[in-house]
């Protein structure tokens, strides 16, 4: 219970790493307010996460004897947001935890002179302002308490370049900068601010993840032979687990971690070595 009376709001959490996030935080102990936008956004050309799946988390962290709060809202609307923190501070009376994984991979998959005004702006909106406007909603309870941690969920993308997915780099590239200077702005106040990189995490069925089957689309990678095509790319020659990244999130939640500020770690298999 390495997490016990802590409260963690997660958002994107109605699937995919969100969901393996959740999952992992309520078995060790911790409330947790789950965030979904819970329906399509327009300009996103796959289906985002659902009413029902959000749900479906809620019930898995429920099975794990958490107390679990869910809100439908959208990271790139500042009312919606500071009313998710009001709701965090109502039910739990604290925030100890924030994991924006809120994100979306496409639209992608075209050179930086094909790339519209509006998708360069969808992807940053939800990718990067989206992880800002949660940061800030919440720092402040934070910061009072003297105590926080903040996780943004980022990508090897924040790290190295990807051919056609310039939006995306670009934002991610923008969280880990943001995190570091989130990092150095609340030190005083002993609020941590660290990000994840994942590598190719396959898309499990039990956490209804696709985001690596999307990546595949927008690469023209047929999907069906996406995960040997990616696994090529890994020295570890296998793809990651969602509970591999769930897991390092809970120790940089957890007082583990608790002079680790400013961090990006990776969990890619050792990709980004290379």
């Amino acid at each position: 219970m390495r997490l016990a009376g802590k409260a963690a709001v997660i958002t994107g959490a109605a699937r995919g790493l969100g969901r393996a996030c959740a999952v992992a935080f309520a078995r060790e102990g911790a409330g947790v307010l789950l965030v979904d936008i819970a329906k399509d956004l327009p300009g996103v050309p796959y289906p985002l996460g659902s009413a029902s799946q959000l749900a479906h988390t809620a019930q898995l962290c429920r099975a794990q004897g958490a107390v679990v709060v869910t809100a439908e809202a959208d990271v790139r609307d500042t009312a919606a947001v500071d009313d998710v923190a009001r709701t965090a501070l109502d039910r739990f009376g604290r925030i100890d935890v924030l994991v924006n994984n809120a994100g979306i991979a496409a639209p992608s998959g075209k050179s930086v002179h094909r790339i519209s005004e509006e998708e360069w702006q969808l992807m940053l909106d939800v990718d990067l302002s989206g992880a800002w406007r949660m940061t800030r909603a919440v720092a402040e309870a934070m910061t009072a308490r003297r105590s926080g941690s903040i996780i943004n969920v980022a990508s090897t993308a924040g790290l190295v370049g990807y051919r056609n997915f310039a939006g995306y780099v670009a934002a991610k590239h923008g969280l880990i900068g943001l995190t570091k200077a989130a990092a150095l702005d609340y030190a005083p106040m002993k609020v941590r601010v660290n990000a994840l990189c994942p590598g190719s995490v396959r898309d499990a069925e039990w956490v209804e993840g696709r985001m690596l089957t999307e990546i595949a689309r927008a690469l023209d990678v047929p999907v069906g032979e996406h995960e040997a095509t990616f696994v090529q790319a890994q020295p570890m020659n296998a793809l990651i687990e969602p509970e591999d990244v769930a897991e390092t999130a809970v120790w940089l939640a957890s007082d583990e971690s608790r002079q680790v500020t400013g961090a990006v770690i990776t969990v890619d298999g050792g990709f980004t070595s290379r």
